[in-house]
């Protein structure tokens, strides 16, 4: 019986073609837009998970307050001596801090100059591994600055490609113009994932100050736990001890101590947020679209009162009417499910290679088989309830009065 009435419904579908139709369309733009972001959400968060594998969970970072801004310009600095009163806490296996100023950079002295960061790198090779993996800077090319290079550089992959920094691609041995100042290119790193630290020029930290004449303040102080702490007890060490060393009052620091375990997981939770914002925005549609099938369901009912009074004087029961009619919204939603995630899959993967082509590789979307499930289920689930109410109608319809229907 169950059979006979699938087929009879998919029948009706297909005879109201235009109805059908209109009706998948108003619900798969809702079904693309939620698809698309949902996909975009989990490529981020999914670059997020992958840098924090990389980065490890031992790492802890100290920042003057309000310090996530702009790096050159925060009114608290650390200074060296802060550097090493850090170092010297217990639980601390290493810290460093990165010298960070704006720079003009030029690849010829008659050519037109760009505003990009200039970093300092610390030459110990710890201190220099702790800044690799907190960046997740990877060397494409060429050597690491050691102490020395006072007139070498290494620059971000984005000047390694034409078109990007500047119209000819930087090379190894290249010079640069740094504040009107001839630097050598040294190494040239891997791809970040944004156009601005891809930009990033490196310098050693001496050369910072001696050859660019930069402050020796650091922005940012970082700090790497020993194997046998737990990160969050140091990061809590480090707050304590640093506080008095400075005779501040608690609540009142000019600086905050965080873990990057929690760095990451406060960026994931403001995605998250932001990512069912914009999802519940797109559910506006998907209610519209739901409102869409109870009408189409009403409208067929209230055409098909004669065939239900027909199928009930030949033994149909109640359920059976019911079972068609919520069968037919289901259908009317799973379909109209299935083209919004083809199409919501054709934007996001569009998306993606717009944003790698401008620089943000980070922005690639993922489609994992839950999302995928999930859509198909919401949509059936959508089109049954939405055609509930009338379904429920037609299924209490007597038989008599719907022969009489005209």
């Amino acid at each position: 019986m169950n059979k006979d009435l699938i087929k009879y419904g998919l029948n009706n579908l297909w005879h109201r073609k235009k109805r059908s139709l209109l009706t998948v369309i108003s619900i798969f733009i809702g079904i693309m837009a939620i698809f698309a972001l949902i996909s975009f959400g989990q490529g981020l968060s999914s670059y997020v998970k992958s840098i924090s594998s990389e980065m490890g969970t031992d790492k802890i970072v100290m920042q003057p307050k309000g310090g996530f801004g702009n790096p050159t310009e925060s009114a608290f600095q650390f200074n060296e001596e802060d550097v090493e009163f850090v170092k010297k806490v217990s639980g601390v296996s290493e810290a460093t801090g990165m010298i960070v100023t704006s720079v003009q950079v030029q690849q010829d002295t008659a050519k037109k100059s760009r505003y990009v960061y200039a970093q300092g790198i610390p030459t110990e090779q710890s201190e220099q591994q702790l800044i690799n993996e907190l960046f997740a800077t990877d060397l494409g090319s060429g050597r690491e600055l050691k102490k020395g290079d006072t007139d070498k550089v290494a620059v971000g992959y984005g000047y390694s490609q034409p078109n990007t920094v500047f119209e000819k691609p930087i090379g190894l041995g290249d010079k640069l113009y740094i504040n009107g100042k001839k630097v050598e290119v040294i190494g040239i790193y891997e791809p970040i994932g944004n156009p601005i630290d891809d930009m990033n020029i490196y310098f050693t930290s001496e050369a910072m100050v001696d050859f660019l004449g930069a402050e020796k303040e650091y922005a940012t102080i970082f700090i790497r736990s020993s194997a046998s702490e737990d990160p969050r007890e140091v990061a809590k060490t480090v707050e304590e001890k640093f506080r008095k060393y400075k005779d501040q009052d608690e609540g009142k620091e000019t600086f905050f101590v965080q873990t990057f375990e929690d760095l990451i997981a406060s960026f994931s939770t403001i995605l998250g947020i932001l990512n069912t914002v914009l999802v519940l925005i797109s559910l506006i549609s998907v209610v519209v679209a739901a409102v869409n099938i109870m009408n189409t369901t009403y409208t067929s009912v209230l055409e098909r009162t004669q065939e239900i009074g027909i199928m009930k004087a030949i033994g149909a029961q109640n359920r059976h009417i019911l079972f068609v009619f919520v069968f037919e919204a289901g259908v009317l939603g799973i379909i109209g499910s299935a083209v919004g995630m083809f199409f919501g899959y054709l934007i996001a993967k569009a998306g993606g290679f717009f944003a790698a082509s401008a620089g943000y590789s980070m922005l690639q979307p993922a489609f994992p088989l839950w999302l995928v499930l999930g859509c198909l289920v919401f949509g059936f689930f959508m089109g049954a309830l939405s055609g509930l109410a009338p379904a429920y109608q037609a299924s209490k319809q007597k038989p008599v009065e719907a022969l009489r229907y005209e």
